[in-house]
């Protein structure tokens, strides 16, 4: 990955006059540090000397009562919302300790004048394009990629406080289970580049519809400077959305009709060929990711790319040399047989691009599903749309795991056979079985679902057996 990361001994220190004035803070009976603090962090586990301990509250947690615990472990300086008399600490009280996180990261960003910020979110991609954009990006200078999942409004802020006086770039993914977290996480980044990658089926049941997910996905352009860049999907069912809401910013747009479009698209099992035009003139890219929607994911970043005038050979090259991320669309050889791990997470569009991947693949081709969250009351017909779609592909076998694949099962009217199973451990010896019953023929298997199925852990129980 080509994520930049920074050691605690190259993170930019605080200072307790930085700490109060980021935070509107008052240091408890006027007792504050007299040496710079090296890093902010939530996890008391990781607290030690040198370090400011931010004690989070959440309705089930509430990590003051962990002071103690920081304190022993040689951490002088606490950031609070109640400060606890009797500690030898140094405690900054502030009003609400989530949104200090939030003035912390402002604060850092701010603190970076030759830095410059790209912004991104949608239903599906953000992962994927936001490593090519680290791939690319890095060739020209340090760059500070979203690590993980930390895109909401907590993760965003601790991402923030990695910035460095190296960085000349970052990458910022934004994700949304709510209304108002991107305007507040865009907020905090004050993004250069801002764009939607798509407006998919992810987060359905929080967002009452595509809809609201439009609604909050848009918010990313409400903080975008007003000489920066706003980035749009061209093909999206709600393109003309989208434009309106960044009819007073520079646009650049991807896709089929767009100022960045792809010809000549060569499918391969494990990458793909095609012509890449911009503005900027043409050029023969060799993307190692499958499948067409990654092709959508390469003109997105090739578009965020332009925006800041990055040549296009060092686009293309950067391209060439992205990796995947974990769980997504990892491929994983061991004797005839093929595991695909996209197990990082999943919804309705993704499910499908990640099937049709599984469909250019060799031998028998083993779809194994998970069931997807997040789709609120629309989980069974979603799961039955699926379950229709997919038996009609060019597919072996589908083998759906958990409460809502029992909708898959009952829809699937196409002529590839599902198995239902309640859990990962009825659905082991069913694949284990049709393994042996396949000898010595090549399978290619395809392992996803959400975050909470852990599908990857049924693939490594299964890859144990061959």
């Amino acid at each position: 990955m080509h994520t930049s990361t920074t050691s605690t001994n190259t993170l930019m220190p605080w200072s307790a006059q930085d700490l109060a004035q980021a935070t509107q803070g008052i240091w408890h009976q006027g007792y504050y540090p007299n040496t710079p603090i090296k890093r902010i962090l939530t996890d008391s586990r990781h607290a030690e000397s040198g370090d400011a301990f931010l004690a989070l509250k959440g309705e089930r947690f509430d990590a003051h009562t962990f002071l103690a615990q920081v304190q022993a472990q040689g951490c002088k300086v606490a950031i609070v919302e109640q400060p606890i008399d009797g500690l030898d600490l140094a405690q900054l009280v502030v009003a609400d300790t989530r949104l200090a996180l939030g003035h912390l990261g402002t604060f850092r960003r701010r603190a970076c004048h030759d830095l410059k910020v790209l912004a991104l979110t949608g239903s599906s991609g953000k992962t994927t394009t936001k490593e090519m954009l680290g791939s690319i990006f890095s060739q020209l200078a340090p760059t500070l990629v979203t690590r993980g999942n930390l895109n909401n409004d907590l993760g965003v802020p601790m991402m923030l406080l990695e910035l460095t006086d190296q960085h000349r770039y970052a990458v910022m993914e934004l994700g949304a289970n709510h209304q108002g977290e991107i305007d507040y996480t865009s907020h905090l980044v004050e993004p250069d580049v801002a764009g939607i990658l798509n407006i998919g089926t992810a987060h359905l049941g929080e967002f009452g519809g595509r809809e609201g997910i439009c609604q909050a996905k848009s918010e990313i352009y409400q903080h975008l400077k007003s000489s920066g860049y706003a980035i749009v999907p061209k093909n999206d069912d709600f393109t003309a959305k989208i434009e309106q809401k960044t009819q007073s910013f520079q646009c650049l747009s991807f896709g089929d009709g767009g100022d960045v479009f792809a010809t000549d698209i060569a499918l391969q099992p494990e990458s793909t060929l095609f012509t890449l035009h911009t503005p900027k003139g043409v050029i023969p890219i060799d993307l190692p990711f499958a499948g067409i929607h990654n092709v959508d994911n390469a003109l997105a970043a090739t578009a965020f790319a332009l925006a800041l005038d990055v040549p296009l050979n060092v686009i293309a090259q950067g391209l060439a040399s992205a990796v995947a991320a974990r769980g997504r669309l990892n491929f994983i050889r061991k004797k005839q047989y093929l595991c695909i791990d996209d197990t990082y997470n999943a919804n309705p569009t993704s499910m499908l691009a990640a099937s049709h991947v599984l469909s250019q693949q060799q031998g028998m081709k083993v779809l194994v599903m998970g069931d997807i969250g997040e789709l609120g009351n629309t989980a069974i017909s979603e799961h039955q749309k699926l379950g229709k779609q997919l038996s009609y592909f060019a597919i072996d076998h589908i083998v759906a795991i958990g409460e809502y694949s029992q909708a898959v099962s009952i829809a699937a009217t196409g002529p590839v056979p599902v198995a239902h199973f309640e859990t990962q451990a009825q659905a082991l010896p069913y694949l284990i079985e049709m393994i042996k019953k396949h000898q010595p023929q090549t399978m290619s298997f395809l392992f996803k679902g959400s975050r909470f199925m852990h599908m990857e852990t049924l693939m490594a129980d299964l890859m144990e057996t061959l």
